[in-house]
Order: C-alpha cells, then sequence, then structure tokens
C-alpha cells in the first residue's frame, strides 16, 4: 500500500514539476500585467530544442540550455511585437504557439534524434525518508533546479527593485510611467523571464522526465500552468499548489487503469483540463489579479 501511495506520488510530482517551472516563469509575467499565451509554444520548443541540442552535443546540459535559449527566443517575440509593436498580445501569443507546434512537428518528421537523458540524482540523507524521501530527493537532475527558481522567482518579485517596478506595472502603468518606469521594457523583461522559464520546463519534460520528442508532447500543459497561476491567487504557493494537483489528477489518469478500476478513457484523458476549468471557476474571485493584467499600454501624449 504504502508502495503505491509512494509510485502516485512520484508520478504526480513528475507531472507536475514541469508545469511548476512554466507557472513561476508566467507568474513574474502576469505580475507585470502581461499574459502571456505563447507559454505553451515557448515550452513546446523548449522540449523540441532540448532534444535536438542533446542529440547533436551529447551532453543533456547542453540540450536542457538550449532548451531555455528557444524557450526565451519564443518570449522574446512575442515580447517584442506585443510590448514594442503593440499588435495584440493574445493574437500573437496564439500565433505563435500555433507556429510552435507546427515547426517542431514538421522538423520531428524530418530528423532523426538520438537524445541524452539526465541520469537520476540521490541526496542519501534524505532520500531515505519515508514515502517522500524518494519522491522529492530522488530524481533526474534538472528536478532538483525546482529548489532554486522557485525562491529566485519570488526574490526577484518581492525582493528586487525590478520586482517591485514590474508589479506597480501591472496594477497601475500610467503612475509608473509618470515615475519614469518603462512600462513596455519592464514588461518585455518579464515576459522573456517567464519565457526562459518555459524552456527550462519543456526541456525538463523531453529530457528529464520523458526522454524524447514527440508532436505536441506539451498537450496543453502551457495553459495548465497559465491556469495553476490562477488557481493560486497569484501567489507562490497558491500556484504550485495549482501545479501539484493538477499533476495529480493527471498521474490518477495514468493510475487507475494498473490498478484495474475502468473508467471512460476520453473522461480520463480530459480530467486535468476539467479540473482546470473548475480550478478557474471555483477560485476566479479568491483573490484580485493584477489590476492591468493583459490590457496593453500607450504612453499618453502630453
Amino acid at each position: 500500500m504504502v508502495g503505491d501511495i509512494t509510485l502516485l506520488l512520484d508520478s504526480a510530482t513528475r507531472l507536475a514539476v514541469p508545469l511548476a517551472f512554466v507557472a513561476m516563469g508566467e507568474l513574474v509575467a502576469e505580475k507585470a500585467g502581461t499574459l502571456n499565451i505563447s507559454v505553451e509554444g515557448g515550452m513546446l520548443a523548449g522540449a523540441f530544442g532540448a532534444v535536438v541540442g542533446s542529440s547533436v552535443s551529447g551532453s543533456a546540459m547542453i540540450g536542457l540550455l538550449a532548451g531555455i535559449a528557444i524557450g526565451g527566443v519564443v518570449a522574446l517575440v512575442q515580447a517584442y511585437l506585443s510590448h514594442a509593436l503593440t499588435v495584440n498580445q493574445f493574437v500573437v501569443g496564439l500565433t505563435l504557439n500555433i507556429l510552435a507546434l507546427g515547426l517542431t512537428t514538421f522538423l520531428f518528421v524530418s530528423m532523426s534524434f538520438n537524445p541524452e537523458r539526465f541520469p537520476v540524482w540521490s541526496i542519501p540523507p534524505l532520500a531515505q525518508i519515508p514515502v517522500l524521501g524518494e519522491v522529492l530527493f530522488e530524481q533526474r537532475a534538472p528536478f532538483f533546479a525546482i529548489y532554486l527558481l522557485v525562491p529566485l522567482a519570488w526574490f526577484l518579485i518581492h525582493r528586487t527593485r525590478w520586482g517591485l517596478e514590474a508589479q506597480a506595472v501591472g496594477e497601475n502603468p500610467q503612475a509608473a510611467d509618470a515615475t519614469g518606469i518603462s512600462v513596455n521594457l519592464r514588461r518585455r523583461q518579464a515576459i522573456i523571464i517567464g519565457g526562459l522559464y518555459a524552456g527550462f520546463g519543456g526541456a525538463f519534460l523531453s529530457i528529464g522526465a520523458i526522454g524524447g520528442f514527440s508532436p505536441n508532447m506539451t498537450a496543453g500543459r502551457g495553459f495548465i500552468a497559465i491556469a495553476a497561476v490562477i488557481f493560486g491567487a497569484w501567489s507562490i504557493k497558491g500556484a504550485l499548489l495549482g501545479c501539484f494537483v493538477f499533476g495529480f489528477m493527471d498521474a490518477l489518469r495514468l493510475a487507475l487503469p494498473a490498478l484495474g478500476i475502468e473508467l471512460n478513457p476520453q473522461l480520463l484523458i480530459a480530467s486535468p483540463y476539467i479540473m482546470a476549468l473548475l480550478a478557474l471557476y471555483i477560485f476566479r474571485q479568491r483573490q484580485r489579479q493584477p489590476r492591468m493584467l493583459g490590457i496593453g499600454f500607450e504612453r499618453r501624449a502630453v
């Protein structure tokens, strides 16, 4: 029984961690008032880039860096078009998602890959803790970055001047602009940071959790990460909880048939996404979002 619980928690955690990487970056972006829809495309492109990078170089670490960089490139395009040229950010995001899906699928069928996968690391004193030891302290190497990147996102938002300016931009861009803050620059920077996190999440998914790439392998996980940020009321702890809930639902979907519990397979596949929609409905008024979230900024003529 304990072994089954450990396996379920381990599966849930491995499915939740890529979401958590993406959600942390999306939280930074949304605090600055941007809704980075292209995070799905950045995650998918990062997953593909990691596989290509590790195949070409023979190094999983280089593959990881390539995935992060490509996630950043997708975000750079989103940032420039939506917060420099002021093109509608939702249209840009959806276009980039479709482009990432089409391009990665085309390249996948046109190329051959032999990706390197990260080894499993174990932290001996902690890995022996009953139930949670193996889940939290015996995983593939990029997993442990969660213990660094989550506090880094919190520190960036709440303990740096840049983070305070980004939050001001998300709440009242006109007032921020009047104090000399470059509103659209801060928003572009926040989107790029979010893209780097998304690239990391995609790279972890492909060469960390799965060990390969398949077309559309993110399967909407970028959108679920956005839902987790909303579920968590735009807080670090809440977003992490949201990611684990969605990861647990996905793990349960995979575990139930193995336990002999027969349910409608289409319902099982849809269950994590149904959970995301329910979470958005239940927690829609739990805490106020950044006041200017998703609203573009154009400087008023004086």
